[in-house]
């Protein structure tokens, strides 16, 4: 990616200053971090491994003063400093209000951090809806007021862009989207609930539902190359043109993934669904079937408010993109 082509809609400098942005991406190994100035140019890029707990601030200083060291510049330099971060956030007071897998509760990151950083001004959010900024603003995303994020994993993550802001909901608690029911009393889902679109479109419950295949008729072509054991997501897809149980669980997979678009679609009408994640990189064989089957239930049709369907273009950086479009936030 050209990154100094980035720059639309970028704010004004100040003065004779170029602003410059900071952006960290919390995982839940590494978090990674850039700074990027208002034309989309980056200065400095690195990444420190993730310490979980009431650390995890220090360690997001700890890669803010490398970033600040590489690009020469100190932290009061910085206009803002824009975080992701996974689990339940509340992104209005800038706290981690629960995240199991960094074992957090109740935690002040944002104001840790600004604490630490010399009082630079500091925002947070779930990492899900920070990717959706980040494509919304540099990515597949980019020349769109509307979008909506999709993003295939073990689960469904993903996040809502309205009017060219991001939609949290209630206390940043909202566009859960992998936890709307597709189909009522179906699989249980890990929520609680049963049904839900994750247990249905995600990329794991593809790799599920290729094994449940696969079990059931040990005469597919896919015992050619995979088990039940080696089979993944991908595997349906390299005989789907051949193979007619291949056929049958993409078939199944483009039906629940194509449901729960149009759910989105006629929800929120955005102007582009992206689709990230392993699975959309199948390109064209994943999205122009799943385009003709949203055209076909898309409520009142394609004339007058068409929605496209793509795949995400920003990848393993959605997440540093999007904390940086966190920051560049008025």
């Amino acid at each position: 990616m050209d990154t100094c082509a980035l720059c639309a809609g970028a704010p004004a400098m100040e003065g004779n200053r170029m602003s410059l942005y900071m952006g960290l991406d919390i995982g839940g190994t590494t978090i990674k971090g850039i700074i990027m100035d208002e034309q989309g140019c980056i200065s400095a890029e690195n990444s420190i491994p993730t310490v979980c707990g009431e650390g995890l601030a220090d360690c997001c200083v700890e890669l803010a003063d490398k970033l600040l060291g590489a690009a020469g510049i100190k932290a009061s330099e910085l206009t803002a400093v824009g975080v992701d971060c996974p689990g339940m956030i509340d992104s209005h007071h800038g706290k981690v209000v629960f995240a199991g897998n960094l074992r957090l509760k109740d935690y002040p990151l944002a104001k840790l951090i600004k604490e630490k950083l010399g009082g630079v001004k500091v925002r947070i959010c779930n990492d899900a809806n920070a990717a959706a900024l980040g494509e919304a603003r540099f990515g597949a995303g980019k020349g769109y007021r509307n979008s909506v994020l999709i993003t295939l994993g073990t689960g469904i993550g993903g996040g809502i862009v309205i009017d060219g802001k991001l939609f949290e909901g209630f206390k940043s608690a909202g566009a859960e989207i992998g936890h709307m029911v597709i189909e009522k009393n179906g699989i249980p889902c890990t929520c609680g609930r049963k049904g839900c679109f994750e247990r249905y479109a995600s990329a794991r419950a593809l790799e599920l539902k290729t094994k449940e295949i696969m079990a059931d008729d040990t005469s597919t072509a896919m015992w050619k190359t995979y088990t039940e054991k080696t089979a993944t997501a991908k595997t349906p897809f390299e005989y789907m043109d051949t193979d007619d149980a291949a056929k049958k669980i993409i078939d199944w997979y483009l039906k629940n993934l194509a449901c729960g678009c149009v759910n989105l679609a006629n929800i929120f009408r955005p102007e582009v669904i992206m689709i990230g994640g392993g699975v959309a990189n199948q390109g064209s064989r994943l999205i122009d079937p799943l385009q003709k089957l949203v055209d076909a239930e898309l409520f009142g049709g394609t004339d007058y408010a068409p929605v496209k369907v793509c795949v995400a273009s920003l990848g393993s950086k959605a997440g540093e993109y999007g904390a940086i479009a966190l920051a560049l936030r008025p």
